[in-house]
């Protein structure tokens, strides 16, 4: 029985090539575009979840409130953990976790690294495979260094470098204890060595204080702990250790499991919500509608046909074969094409996952060695196909064989048919796509086109490490000698990361409440306005080199000077509460920017201090217009070169890292964008496939209208004004669900663009066009054809 399957469905192959190959290469994009996105979604919700204690592993965050607005950040204190450890028998292990930027020194080869500062305990919470070494020694002692296997490689080569001993930051020696596996792409985190808390504290006091939140915390509870009874037991540590202090910090610290802090990321009103996972409903759903229009289309050109299947049908009912039988045959069809088009669409896939890869910014694998990846592969065929053949199946089996072998059957072509609404909704999926594409990409523009109140063009961030911070002066001088700059200042961090906030402040006229109020921190030597182009609104720059008082000097923006509610405040002094001799000294006032997200609307209040309130990480660079870029990048590496010689001249242009903060909704814009344009790929080849059928199944129509004088353009338009009109009612079904997924979509930015009448007025104009420039080739051909052909006798 089988094998007559396969003779006839070669047999229909083979007489209807065409339309087999719409059918296959339709079925085969919509698989790929399903595959692509699954792996891309396999990956993002796979985020972290590989560590064996996911269910008992968590990231510590800490909730506040200003008595107006509640919120969350997973910025803890150094002592925190260690408190945890010692005091509170729920916890078996904890760790701190700071990024790190170290040079390593072997002979004489120098490379800068980016790896971790971390508790001993680090590698017994997570798991991330030890390929050399000890998990449970490798950060005993304070010398000790892991590294990953691809850095071990860079450093050492071929050699096994456990053992060997390397030099950090020119001046301590390190012994690799350990090797690491190279991460996996479906973890955040992303060092390439790790470095003990113990060498740290070593070459730098560890501050314990608990107002200061300067790290990130993970805990491991023991098993059986409850996370609700130990949140409750710690929920006022911070406050608890500085209520001596006069002033009790707020902020509570709650747990967040790791293997959802990637998804559900996004804090609303104080509680860790949605976020990410919301992303990956909307591309769910998007391979869902690309894999279901695929399907429609494999639907819509098996019913096409049904004309010249019927005596097919109506031969072999007559000859005994049953309804279930007929229903077998069909589905078999069906699911050996999406046989077939699994196999080409894998090999779409394996073309397309290099540039997929960038697109999604992490590398995706087509997992072939897994055997959970040939399973998920025959279920997807079995239902692509059994979703794909059911309706034709039932359809053709359900002929009647009498009016069959009589002559008499005629597909129906009634005002409404399950072609007209599958074709209705194939577009329905298409407009909503185009729509929301053209919404995405407006609100990105919206947010880069924003006015960010300073001047990032030619502005450069260059980190202070090794002999920058002992020679600053001298390279200032150097640098600003050479002309390749306009104007520099040192900073607590570069002008587009937030690094540390400020509370706890009085001032004249301040009430308790205002003791709550919290200040984005940033810090400056001097000429912080003019290297960064911002406006002086009151008062002047902050200069220490002209005023040496400008060391305890404070900037305040817009946005601090309402909240603080301060008439005439050049000359008011600001004070920490309860610290009355550490006084900031307003100097001036400087316009809101935009610093953190372009799509956040809101600009709190900020202070700029002076060196007495800061540690400077950071050199900001203005590049004068004397030279082109690149001539003035290299006059400040050949400075940087002589006075620093032990580091590479690293820089960062402010404006791509501005840009950088709009790249998750880029690469949402660019990911719906080219599913959209598959979609409307799939659909227009089903259109396609339909006219070029219709075209056919209506010719001696043509021949009569062509007889009785109908021009080209009549019978253009009668063999199009059908599919227009299914367009039509598609795009008015579709444009009130994308103005309803996109406003919501619009909802997740303070600062957002509207939903404007003109992009529905466009896509409905694009629609209609691309509608009419796939239907016209089959539509002119039939219109042109010769009358005598079509009308002679058969």
């Amino acid at each position: 029985m089988i094998r007559n399957y396969f003779k006839i469905l070669a047999r229909n192959l083979a007489k209807n090539k065409a339309f087999s190959l719409i059918n296959i290469i339709g079925l085969s994009i919509g698989m790929a575009a399903a595959i692509l996105i699954t792996l891309w979604i396999q990956r993002e919700y796979s985020m972290d979840k590989f560590h064996e204690k996911s269910d008992r592993l968590y990231v510590v965050y800490n909730r506040d409130t200003d008595g107006i607005e509640t919120w969350v950040n997973n910025n803890t204190q150094k002592v925190l953990t260690k408190t945890l450890q010692s005091d509170y028998p729920e916890v078996e292990a904890a760790t701190i976790y700071n990024g790190s930027s170290n040079l390593f020194t072997i002979a004489d080869k120098k490379i800068k690294g980016y790896g971790a500062v971390v508790d001993s305990v680090f590698l017994n919470m997570f798991s991330f495979p030890v390929l050399e070494g000890d998990a449970n020694t490798a950060l005993v002692n304070p010398s000790d260094i892991v590294l990953t296997a691809s850095f071990a490689k860079t450093l050492f080569g071929n050699e096994n470098p456990v053992g060997k001993t390397l030099t950090v930051d020119s001046a301590s020696q390190f012994t690799v204890t350990a090797v690491l596996q190279d991460l996996p792409n479906n973890t955040k985190f992303g060092f390439k060595y790790l470095i003990p808390r113990s060498y740290a504290k070593r070459i730098n006091p560890e501050d314990d204080s608990w107002g200061s939140f300067s790290t990130t915390s993970y805990v491991l509870l023991k098993e059986g702990a409850s996370q609700t009874a130990f949140e409750s037991k710690i929920k006022n540590l911070a406050k608890d250790n500085t209520k001596s202090a006069g002033l009790p910090i707020t902020a509570e610290p709650f747990l967040h499991r790791i293997d959802k802090k990637y998804l559900y990321n996004k804090d609303v009103n104080g509680q860790l919500v949605a976020g990410e996972i919301n992303k990956i409903r909307m591309f769910t759903a998007i391979a869902g509608f690309i894999l279901l229009i695929a399907c429609i289309n494999f639907m819509n050109l098996s019913t096409a046909k049904s004309e010249k299947r019927a005596k097919e049908v109506g031969i072999r009912k007559v000859v005994g074969v049953t309804k279930t039988g007929l229903i077998a045959q069909f589905i078999f069809e069906s699911v050996f094409l999406s046989f077939l088009s699994f196999i080409i669409a894998l090999g779409m896939v394996y073309l397309a996952i290099p540039y997929y890869s960038q697109l999604v910014g992490g590398k995706l694998i087509v997992p072939i060695h897994e055997p959970g990846f040939w399973i998920f592969s025959i279920a997807f065929i079995l239902f692509t196909g059994l979703l794909a053949g059911s309706y034709p199946a039932f359809f053709l089996s359900s002929f009647n064989p009498v009016k069959v072998l009589k002559g008499t059957f005629k597909s129906a072509r009634s005002a409404i048919s399950a072609r007209k609404v599958l074709v209705v909704i194939q577009f329905t999926f298409a407009i909503t796509l185009i729509i929301s594409t053209i919404i995405i990409y407006n609100q990105i523009r919206y947010a880069l086109d924003r006015d960010a109140g300073y001047d990032r063009e030619q502005l450069i961030a260059v980190p202070i490490e090794g002999k920058i911070r002992s020679n600053y002066d001298l390279i200032k001088n150097e640098i600003l000698n050479t002309g390749a700059v306009s104007s520099m200042t040192k900073s607590l961090s570069p002008i587009t990361q937030r690094w540390s906030d400020q509370w706890g402040l009085e001032w004249d006229g301040s009430t308790k409440q205002d003791e709550q109020t919290v200040f984005v921190k940033f810090g400056t030597d001097a000429d912080f306005a003019k290297t960064m182009g911002l406006k002086i609104l009151e008062g002047r720059d902050i200069d220490v080199n002209k005023f040496p008082t400008d060391t305890s000097a404070i900037l305040l923006n817009e946005a601090a000077i309402k909240a603080m509610r301060i008439k005439d405040p050049i000359g008011k002094l600001i004070t920490h509460v309860g610290y009355k001799e550490a006084n900031y000294k307003i100097v001036g006032i400087v316009n809101d920017f935009v610093f953190e997200s372009p799509f956040v609307d809101k600009i709190e209040p900020m202070m700029i201090c002076g060196p007495r309130a800061y540690y400077a990480t950071t050199i900001h660079m203005k590049l004068s217009d004397r030279f082109e870029t690149k001539a003035s990048l290299t006059k400040i590496e050949q400075v940087l070169k002589k006075l620093n010689p032990d580091y590479e001249f690293v820089y960062d242009f402010t404006d791509e890292d501005y840009a950088y903060k709009v790249a998750s909704a880029e690469r949402t814009g660019k990911l719906v964008t080219l599913f959209a344009g598959l979609t409307i790929l799939i659909s227009c080849l089903g259109l396609f496939g339909l006219a070029a059928y219709m075209a056919e199944n209506r010719t001696k129509e043509i021949g009569i209208r062509k007889v009785l004088g109908a021009s080209v353009l009549q019978v253009t338009s009668l063999l199009s004004k059908e599919f227009i009109v299914l367009v039509s009612i598609a795009f008015l079904i579709a444009s009130p669900i994308a103005w309803y997924a996109m406003n919501n979509w619009l909802a997740d930015y303070s600062y957002r663009t509207g939903i404007s009448w003109w992009v529905f007025a466009i896509t409905g104009g694009l629609a209609v066009l691309i509608t009419i420039l796939t239907v016209s080739w089959q539509s002119i051909k039939a219109a042109i054809a010769n009358p005598v052909s079509s009308l002679r006798d058969e």
